[in-house]
C-alpha cells in the first residue's frame, strides 16, 4: 500500500483552498474520466487502472511532513492545511471493470465526492488511468496478432520506472499475456515468472557452447537458450543442438527452447525449425522476440514463420502512443438534485457529455456479440422490447435493435470512503477479459482500419446536452451552466 497523496497538481490544492474559504467543502460534485479518442488507431481500448484507484484512495492522507511541506511553501492558508490534517475520502466511485473493452467518450470512472476530495484525487487518478490503459490495450492487440501464440511480457527495463514496469506487466497480463520477466509483479500479483538467458552470459563464457551447457546444467527442467548472439544458423543453434544430444538427453531432460532476438525472424525460425526437427528436437519451443509490435507480428505470421512463444518488451511497456484521459466536472448536488454541468468547447470534441449518467452495454441474444453502447441520464431505464441507437454526431443516423441484453457497465467500488466488495485477483480479471473480447465482433478486433464501435446518447441525454449548449450561446458567459429546472 502506498501514500501517494500529494502526487496532485498545485493547482488542485490552490482551487480546494478556493473552495474551503468560500464555505463549499462539503458541496457535492460528480466528475467523469474518460477518453476522447483510442490509441494506437484501436477498435477498442482495454480498462485497466482500477486496482491502483482504490488503493490510493484507501490510503489518501496527508501526513505531518506533507502539511509542514505545504506550509513551506508560504501559499496556503493555515485554516486550510488544519482542515488538510485530517482529510480523507468521503465520496463514492463507480468504474468499468478491469479488464471490459471500452471506447471514447464512455465514462469509465465517475467519482462523487464533496468539492475538495473529487478535485484532489484528480492528478492520481488520471495518472494511474493513462498508464494502464495504454499497457492493458498494447498487451490486447499483442495477443490478438498472435492468433493464440502465448506472448511472454518482457518490458520491465524498457518501462518509465519501476511502478511503471509492474503496472505494465499486471496490465498486460490481464490482458492475456501468459506471464512475465518481472520478479516484483510476480511476487505482487502472483503472475507467472518466465524468462530464456541474455546475450551478456554467452559473451562473458570463452564459448558459446560453455555458456549454453553451464545453463542446462543449473536449469536442466527449463533450458531455453539464446541463439543469436554470434550466427543464429552457423552456431546458436547447432550449439544448442550440441547441448541437448551431449548433456540434457543422456541425463533424461529434453531442451525446452531457443529464442532469437534479432535479425530476419521469419527466415531464421523456419530454417532453425528444421535444423532441430533434424535433430530429432521436434517438441523443442521457438520463441521469437525483437521488438515485435501487432504489425510485425502478423506479418511474420503471415510469411509463415515458425513461432511457439513471444517475447514483447518495448510495445507493451513502453508504447509511443498516449491515452489521454481527462476529468471533468459534470454536475453538482444543489437543493438535493442533481444539476448537470457542461464545458463547452469551439472544438465539437472537448464540449463534454453533461450530467451523471450510466453507461449500458448492449448484446445480441443470439450471438453474445456487443452491438453498440449507451450514455443515458443516471435515472433512465433502457427498455427490453426495442431500442434505438442515436449518432450523437449525426441524429438521423439511427440503428433500431431489438432481440437484446443489456448491461450496466459501471460498478460501485467505493462507497462513503470504504470498498464495497474485495477486488477480483488479477487471474479472475484475466478470465474476465478474455470472455468480454469474445463479445467484440472481429471488424472491430481487426489490427488494421478496424470497424467503428457504436457510442450513442439516449434521446433524454442528447437533448440535455443541446439545452445546455444552447443556454451557454445565449448567456455568451464563461464556465459551467445550469440547466434550468422544469
Amino acid at each position: 500500500m502506498n501514500n501517494h497523496t500529494m502526487m496532485t497538481d498545485e493547482y488542485e490544492l490552490t482551487m480546494s483552498e478556493s473552495y474551503f474559504l468560500d464555505g463549499k467543502k462539503d458541496e457535492v460534485v460528480y466528475f467523469d474520466a474518460f477518453f476522447r479518442s483510442i490509441p494506437f488507431e484501436s477498435g477498442y481500448a482495454i480498462m485497466a487502472g482500477g486496482r491502483e484507484i482504490v488503493d490510493y484512495i484507501q490510503n489518501l492522507k496527508f501526513t505531518s511532513d506533507d502539511i509542514e511541506y505545504l506550509r513551506s511553501l508560504n501559499t496556503f492558508d493555515e485554516k486550510f492545511l488544519n482542515y488538510l490534517k485530517d482529510f480523507h475520502f468521503t465520496g463514492t466511485i463507480k468504474m468499468i471493470p478491469d479488464g471490459t473493452p471500452v471506447f471514447a467518450n464512455e465514462p469509465i470512472v465517475t467519482v462523487k465526492a464533496p468539492t475538495i476530495e473529487a478535485q484532489i484525487v484528480e492528478t492520481c487518478l488520471l495518472s494511474y488511468l493513462n498508464a494502464n490503459i495504454k499497457f492493458a490495450t498494447a498487451g490486447r492487440r499483442m495477443v490478438d496478432a498472435a492468433q493464440g501464440i502465448p506472448i511472454m511480457e518482457f518490458g520491465a527495463r524498457r518501462a518509465d520506472g519501476p511502478e511503471a514496469a509492474t503496472m505494465a506487466s499486471k496490465a498486460a497480463y490481464i490482458a492475456g499475456c501468459v506471464g512475465t520477466s518481472n520478479m516484483l509483479a510476480g511476487k505482487k500479483y502472483n503472475i507467472p515468472v518466465m524468462g530464456t538467458m541474455a546475450h551478456s552470459m554467452v559473451t562473458e563464457a570463452e564459448s558459446e557452447y560453455e555458456a549454453f551447457l553451464r545453463y542446462a546444467k543449473t536449469f536442466p527442467n527449463n533450458t531455453l537458450l539464446l541463439v543469436d548472439t554470434y550466427d543464429t544458423l552457423k552456431s546458436g543453434v547447432p550449439n544448442a543442438i550440441r547441448v541437448a544430444k551431449e548433456y540434457l538427453i543422456p541425463n533424461g531432460y529434453r531442451l525446452k527452447g531457443i529464442r532469437i532476438d534479432s535479425g530476419d525472424l521469419a527466415y531464421l525460425s523456419k530454417e532453425a525449425r528444421k535444423q532441430l526437427d533434424e535433430a530429432g528436437l521436434t517438441d523443442a519451443k521457438i520463441c521469437l522476440s525483437n521488438g515485435l509490435n501487432p504489425k510485425t507480428i502478423a506479418s511474420l505470421l503471415a510469411q509463415g514463420a515458425k513461432i511457439d512463444t513471444i517475447g514483447a518488451g518495448d510495445n507493451i511497456a513502453a508504447p509511443k502512443e498516449r491515452v489521454g484521459c481527462v476529468y471533468k466536472l459534470v454536475a453538482k448536488e444543489m437543493d438535493s438534485t442533481i444539476d448537470p454541468r457542461i464545458k463547452v468547447s469551439d472544438d465539437a470534441i472537448k464540449t463534454i457529455n453533461p450530467g451523471y449518467k450510466k453507461v449500458y452495454r448492449f448484446y445480441d441474444k443470439e450471438t453474445g456479440y456487443a452491438l453498440g453502447d449507451v450514455i443515458a441520464v443516471h435515472d433512465e431505464q433502457i427498455p427490453l422490447d426495442g431500442y434505438t441507437l442515436i449518432d450523437p454526431q449525426n441524429e438521423f443516423n439511427r440503428k433500431y435493435l431489438e432481440n437484446y441484453t443489456v448491461r450496466e457497465l459501471q460498478e460501485e467500488v467505493i462507497k462513503d470512503g470504504k470498498l464495497v466488495k474485495p477486488l477480483p485477483t488479477v487471474q479472475e480479471e484475466q478470465k474476465y477479459c478474455a470472455s468480454q473480447m469474445e463479445t467484440l465482433y472481429p471488424e472491430v478486433r481487426r489490427l488494421e482500419n478496424p470497424h467503428k464501435y457504436y457510442v450513442d446518447l439516449t434521446e433524454k441525454l442528447l437533448q440535455l446536452k443541446k439545452e445546455l449548449i444552447g443556454e451557454h450561446k445565449a448567456k455568451v458567459t464563461e464556465g459551467p451552466v445550469l440547466c434550468k429546472k422544469k
